[in-house]
């Protein structure tokens, strides 16, 4: 909708919204620029504190993707008229005990009647200018990595229809709630030539994929076999606990996805899976990605090479 719209001409503006990268950026002094951000949704787990932890992770993380710092939130709350008050408590310490592990302060916020609760934040966070990290980075001959394990959305399907085995609840809540705080870190103290960075969040991987080989004019080779899934992911896609989510990420962006003929169909199917507070798909140089891989991995992030970037004359993904 927004790009049937008029673009506002605006030089300072040096990330919007024409390559669907995941947080605005604009330039506010030569050595300053803004990151935002703003995302929020209906409770995906039962217990509220937990809701408002993931909720607020999720927010955080498009900072995050853009290498940024976030620095400030404002809250957004949908809640019904006659809702216990208490959970609406808890939601809220549960957000701002993430904000307070991002070192990112909650400084207001608007609710508003609703009898379907919603949850999330609007984050603004800061940057240099010439660290802008964007999805459309990636160059040919870079290795692909990625800091966590898809399957968030399967599981939290199997959660809603009281079919998930508490191993794969708890297994998917330290997914959802662990920020990319370490990751974005890493990155933000070393001399690693990262050329392209998102995070994996509602689109799924191929979804996030598909912008990042469009926008940098690439393909994606992505090891299917090489990606971290959650525990008990696949078997919820074996039983047919599948998100509307995952059919719609599929219909739109499986038209630029080729695979090899022995990726198997579940393995096909949690690529598409919409993730929540997903992990980072970073495109570095491959004269860094050991490196910054293991800079990653003895920081305590789970991260692991899946793919790589490959030359094409029609951008893609090469699911192998």
């Amino acid at each position: 909708m927004l790009g049937k719209l008029a673009r506002q001409q605006d030089a300072n503006v040096l990330v919007g919204f024409d390559k669907a990268d995941d947080a605005g950026v604009y330039l506010l002094t030569p050595e300053l620029a803004m990151v935002q951000t703003v995302d929020f949704f209906t409770p995906i787990v039962d217990d509220p504190y937990t809701f408002g932890q993931i909720a607020a992770t999720n927010a955080l993380s498009d900072v995050y993707a853009m290498g940024g710092k976030p620095v400030s939130a404002l809250a957004m709350v949908c809640f019904p008229d006659k809702g216990d008050p208490e959970v609406l408590e808890r939601i809220l310490a549960g957000g701002l005990s993430k904000m307070i592990e991002a070192n990112c302060t909650v400084i207001g916020g608007h609710s508003i009647r609703d009898e379907e609760i919603k949850f999330g934040y609007a984050v603004t966070g800061t940057i240099h200018p010439q660290k802008v990290l964007k999805n459309a980075g990636a160059v040919a001959g870079d290795a692909l990595l990625f800091t966590k394990s898809l399957g968030t959305g399967v599981i939290s399907t199997a959660i809603k229809r009281g079919k998930a085995e508490p191993e794969w609840i708890a297994a998917a809540e330290r997914s959802m709630t662990t920020l990319n705080k370490l990751a974005a870190e890493v990155i933000a103290a070393g001399d690693y030539a990262v050329h392209g960075m998102t995070d994996i969040t509602g689109f799924g991987m191929i979804g996030h994929g598909r912008e990042m080989a469009l926008g940098s004019g690439v393909t994606l080779r992505i090891r299917a076999a090489d990606v971290p899934v959650l525990p008990g992911a696949l078997e919820c896609v074996r039983l047919g606990f599948v998100p509307g989510g995952l059919n719609n990420n599929r219909d739109f962006a499986e038209c630029l996805v080729t695979y090899a003929d022995d990726v198997p169909h579940e393995l096909r199917t949690i690529l598409y899976d919409p993730q929540t507070a997903g992990g980072l798909l970073i495109s570095v140089s491959e004269a860094d990605a050991k490196r910054l891989l293991r800079a990653m991995q003895n920081a305590g992030v789970p991260a692991v090479r899946i793919g790589e970037v490959i030359a094409a004359e029609k951008p893609g993904i090469d699911v192998c």
